[in-house]
């Protein structure tokens, strides 16, 4: 089965990434400080996720998924999952990976692309025309 990635689906998928990567570097920077400040990886990543998901609402409802309705209740249940899957994968990438920061930039990569296809399908549904 192919993937048809139509110039709307390109352009999302950009907007998407474009959004992901001041996420991405406000929820690693809070997980790097906390670290660096002596607490516990799993914590930390806990208190970063938590800190990142008001403002993650804001910027993929308004640059990402502009035409979709309202879903905050969807999107922080996602989150919830969003965060176990998260978790999951760092304790995973931990086994192999000694540095906490490397350990958990390579998580939230991986996990990005998991939250891609969970907000387009299940949260950002559009608005019925």
């Amino acid at each position: 089965m192919a993937i048809s990635l139509s110039r709307e689906r390109l352009i999302e998928l950009w907007r998407y990434y474009q959004a992901g990567v001041v996420n991405t570097a406000f929820g690693l920077g809070a997980y790097a400080l906390l670290v660096w400040l002596g607490l516990n990886m799993f914590v930390a990543q806990l208190v970063a996720h938590v800190a990142g998901v008001a403002f993650n609402y804001i910027t993929y409802s308004r640059h990402v998924f502009r035409d979709a309705g309202p879903a905050k209740l969807r999107f922080t249940m996602s989150y919830v999952v969003n965060y176990l899957i998260g978790l999951a994968t760092l304790a995973c990438v931990a086994l192999f990976i000694k540095s906490p920061y490397l350990a958990g930039l390579i998580s939230a990569v991986l996990v990005s692309i998991i939250n891609y296809f969970i907000l387009k399908h299940f949260i950002f549904v559009r608005k019925p025309a």
